[in-house]
């Protein structure tokens, strides 16, 4: 008998800062996906039956790729997927460069990539029919910073505003993090939740950005 769903994800919790990792797995064939190498494979073990197919890359920000060498020695064939300019910071065997708007299969999963510049330049979030995987472009309760090298707010507003937002409101987000007051929400409920998602236009926005950065709390 078929699955009542065709997939399922788990979430991992640790690493540098609340990082959050999943498992993919397709309920039909067993296959599995990792997103973000950044908890450690002893956690994640227990919990893979077959070698995992494919590794998606967010972005490369150390905290997400920490582990990544012991993901491919352990998993000799596994594909990492990621934005084009992250192969050349990655310098891994496997690697699979991913365009915007990029529909790709894993076993019977059908995926598409979406390129989220702004956190960081080549953030890339992963949607897999109503959840998407956003890194560090969006958390619960609010946006992804841009206090880095290579960040950009003008891009981040256009990523959040105009690529994952539009969405579906009932699209459940997993983001990079667990900063929030639950660790993954839907689109519709992150806006009620979150004054950054609920800008009238890019100065707006800005403005509110402005005003998290003077008032924000360290570790939040």
């Amino acid at each position: 008998m078929k699955p009542s769903t065709d997939f399922a994800v788990r979430s991992f919790i640790g690493g540098y800062d609340k990082n959050l990792a999943y498992i993919i797995t397709c309920m039909q064939t067993g296959i599995h996906i990792i997103v973000d190498a950044a908890i450690k494979l002893d956690r994640l073990k227990p919990f893979i039956r077959s070698e995992p197919v494919a590794l998606l890359i967010t972005h490369t920000h150390g905290d997400h790729i920490a582990f990544l060498d012991d993901y491919t020695q352990a998993f000799t064939n596994i594909v990492i997927v990621g934005h084009p300019e992250s192969q050349a910071i990655l310098d891994v065997d496997g690697f699979k460069p991913i365009e915007n708007d990029s529909r790709f299969s894993v076993g019977r999963l059908k995926l598409r990539a979406i390129h989220t510049p702004g956190h960081y330049f080549d953030s890339v979030c992963y949607t897999l029919e109503n959840v998407i995987f956003t890194g560090d472009t969006l958390f619960v309760g609010r946006t992804g910073r841009t206090i880095s090298t290579r960040s950009n707010i003008d891009e981040l507003y256009d990523s959040v505003y105009n690529k994952i937002i539009p969405l579906p409101p009932q699209t459940r987000i997993y983001p990079g993090h667990d900063y929030g007051p639950e660790p993954s929400i839907t689109i519709e409920k992150n806006i009620e939740i979150s004054p950054l998602l609920q800008a009238k236009n890019e100065v707006d926005f800005i403005s509110r950005m402005e005003q998290y950065e003077r008032t924000r709390k360290p570790g939040e």
